[in-house]
């Protein structure tokens, strides 16, 4: 065959794997949730779990969330991971949000110890042993959960740092 009938094929494989390797998605698990995009998901979010989007409210605040589930032995289903987009009038700032969150995961906001962490975006956050957020605009929260406790801080602050904001508002 001559190189006029390879080329285009070539050019078409190599266009495809450019367009692959440019997407900011994290395979078909990741990607856009109201106005983010989720780039990083751990090694455990892979092929045995399977993941489900839910909206819904509590106290006046507007929930996104992704969960990803596995199955269990003996039957059942793990919450693996659980990313969130909060909406609503309460949450002004970091501070807010973190009173919020106390009341919502029924957390004693006197004892529920958080540590500060950083994002790319500048934006300031809070982690604790399974769960990292951060308020990226006014009336906005982001929550990276770990739940289950199954993929360990390193995991869920590279996880958090890969949520990046589209159009937050």
């Amino acid at each position: 065959m001559s190189l006029t009938r390879w080329a285009p094929a070539f050019l078409s494989v190599v266009l495809a794997l450019m367009i692959t390797a440019a997407s900011p998605a994290a395979g078909t698990s990741g990607g856009p949730l109201d106005g983010f995009t989720v780039t990083h998901l751990p090694d455990r979010v892979g092929t045995q779990t399977t993941p489900a989007d839910f909206t819904y409210e509590w106290e006046d605040v507007a929930f996104t969330s992704r969960v990803w589930e596995q199955a269990k032995e003996g039957g059942g289903f793990q919450v693996v991971l659980q990313i969130l987009v909060l909406r609503g009038d309460a949450l002004t700032d970091l501070t807010a949000a973190r009173a919020f969150l106390a009341h919502y995961h029924e957390r004693d906001p006197d004892t529920w110890e958080l540590a500060d962490f950083d994002r790319e975006d500048g934006d300031a956050g809070l982690y604790g042993d399974t769960e990292a957020f951060w308020a990226p605009a006014e009336r906005v929260v982001v929550e990276v959960r770990d739940a289950s406790g199954l993929l360990g801080q390193e995991e869920l602050l590279a996880t958090a740092r890969g949520v990046l904001t589209e159009n937050p508002a």
